[in-house]
């Protein structure tokens, strides 16, 4: 049986462990585990299934309907699920398609009218405002990402980065847990979320933060084996028991880009945003926290004490890449 490893698989795919780490978390591959081993590899079973996971991702098929996919043999259900992304793809071609229009009358009737002046008055003139009223108001809820170039290359990638934001994050005490091997992302937040629930520290600290990063600890040559380690802000006087640790978060400013649970492919692009910046650049940090890369799970004194498959359906999170302002040249 001819078995690849996790670094194998995520060099061959171009994707990241984390998101072939998260696809396994969530039951949509499995890996097997060969005889005199210790590593995690992975049959050719499970790479067909991850191509096609891959494959309904560049079809921008949520991770949710493709489990309902892999886990039904019914093609009614998957001929469903296509119609109704075919509709929604519909509604927003037809929407950038009459902005467009609108777009285009409103140019035209400033290049036709000189008296026309670009001010706040020119926003009140009835004749604009004319032509903005043909757009229908059900079609202006449209993502942000959405481009024309996405609409017309399915193969490009799922979104492009519009909301970045630059952010500072404020320095805090943080208790911290780290596992390693494992799933360790599971057993993590299982731990984390006794903690929170043990201590009232929802009551104790009602503003606190929760954020968490891959961990070099442990990891193999291979990358099969890996840690995660999770911080949760705290009070100040806040003493904590093994197997937490109380450190010091130095805070700082970050890029943020926000996604849904589990599209982790989006970390690339937001690198790739860094590095392009003319105002920002990357500020690495200490090696042992992933050179300061953090995930901060969004609005989690609401949703910790939800299970892990309640979580996947709701739970955000912001990517987050340390930054200092870019010096002139």
């Amino acid at each position: 049986m001819d078995l690849q490893t996790i670094s194998e698989v995520t060099r061959s795919f171009n994707i990241s462990t984390r998101t072939l780490r998260y696809y396994e978390q969530i039951g949509l591959i499995e890996s097997v585990k060969k005889d005199g081993y210790a590593y995690r590899t992975y049959d050719k079973p499970a790479l067909t299934r991850l191509e096609q996971i891959l494959l309904l991702r560049k079809l921008r098929i949520s991770l949710k309907d493709i489990q309902r996919m892999l886990l039904s043999e019914e093609s009614s259900l998957a001929i469903a699920i296509f119609q109704q992304k075919i509709r929604a793809l519909a509604q927003e071609a037809a929407a950038i398609s009459t902005i467009q229009t609108v777009l285009d009358e409103l140019v035209l009737r400033l290049r036709g009218s000189v008296e026309v002046k670009l001010s706040p008055h020119l926003w009140t003139d009835e004749s604009i405002l004319e032509a903005i009223a043909v757009l229908p108001a059900t079609q202006l809820h449209l993502k942000e990402e959405v481009t024309m170039k996405e609409l017309q290359h399915a193969d490009n990638q799922l979104s492009k980065l519009k909301d970045v934001r630059i952010i500072f994050l404020p320095p805090a005490p943080v208790a911290s847990i780290c596992l390693v091997g494992g799933v360790p992302e599971l057993a993590t937040a299982d731990e984390l979320r006794e903690f929170v629930i043990r201590t009232k520290l929802d009551t104790l600290k009602p503003d606190m933060r929760h954020y968490g990063f891959n961990h070099p600890d442990g990891s193999q040559p291979d990358g099969s084996d890996h840690g995660y380690e999770r911080w949760i802000t705290i009070p100040a006087d806040m003493e904590v028991e093994a197997p937490f640790v109380k450190k010091q978060f130095p805070g700082g400013l970050y890029a943020a880009h926000m996604i849904p649970m589990g599209s982790f492919e989006e970390w690339e692009w937001l690198h790739q945003w860094v590095m392009s910046s003319r105002e920002y650049e990357a500020d690495w940090v200490d090696s042992n926290m992933m050179n300061g890369l953090l995930e901060e799970h969004l609005n989690y004194i609401n949703l910790y004490q939800l299970s892990h498959e309640v979580l996947d359906t709701c739970m955000q999170l912001d990517l987050l890449i340390p930054v200092k302002p870019r010096l002139g040249d």
